[in-house]
């Protein structure tokens, strides 16, 4: 099995880091491909436009998902936007890892699907949900917040963490066909002590092998 991580954190010493570093431990210790592709390090310009085409059909007017598809047609998507599109391609389980800012994942993140999960190569019409295009492979999600569990409860502050993150799991990765599994949550990351910070990153280890190790879709 093929793991790509999409990891979106600008301190390399984060909690969230650590979520990444543990993934990719806990995926070649049981046998699998890693890959990551961090945001960050890659300067990734989450902003659209004409700069993700090569050569756009009507300099005229800027209609995205026509470019896109036009892009996906002819091979003329900008460089970096056709290799992370080979790259989830070749994916078997699609992992982003991200804190939660603002009530959902930072821009940078949001930008990355908005550019590389293109009209024509990550979904088209009549293709979505349990036929979406990439339906057989999974996703997991992977996030660390700075409240706790209890204001992310139904009765909560913030409401409950499914409620935050649905555009994330369903109009999203469920919505191009990825069979998604339960996210992982790091509650309160920024104040949890040194034995809850193994806790969590055992846990969070464990849960990525047992889905590895499973046949089932999740």
């Amino acid at each position: 099995m093929k793991v790509l991580a999409i990891y979106c954190h600008p301190e390399p010493r984060s909690f969230t880091r650590a979520v990444l570093d543990v993934a990719m431990h806990a995926v070649k210790d049981a046998g699998h491909g890693f890959d990551c592709i961090d945001l960050y390090a890659d300067r990734f310009d989450p902003v659209a436009g004409w700069h993700d085409f090569e050569a756009p059909s009507d300099p005229d007017y800027f209609h995205y998902q026509t470019e896109q598809r036009l892009a996906h047609e002819g091979g003329t998507f900008a460089p970096v936007l056709r290799d992370y599109q080979r790259r989830v391609a070749e994916a078997d389980l699609l992992v982003p890892i991200f804190p939660l800012w603002w009530g959902g994942p930072p821009a940078m993140l949001k930008g990355w699907f908005d550019r590389v999960m293109a009209y024509g190569f990550a979904y088209v019409d009549g293709a979505r949900f349990e036929s979406g295009l990439f339906a057989g492979k999974r996703a997991l999600v992977a996030v660390t917040t700075g409240g706790t569990q209890a204001r992310f409860s139904d009765d909560g502050t913030y409401g409950s963490i499914d409620k935050v993150l649905w555009p994330l799991l369903h109009c999203q990765l469920r919505y191009l066909g990825y069979a998604v599994a339960e996210p992982f949550v790091a509650y309160a990351a920024p104040r949890v002590s040194q034995e809850e910070r193994s806790d969590l990153l055992n846990s969070w280890a464990r849960r990525l092998t047992a889905l590895l190790e499973s046949d089932a879709t999740p």
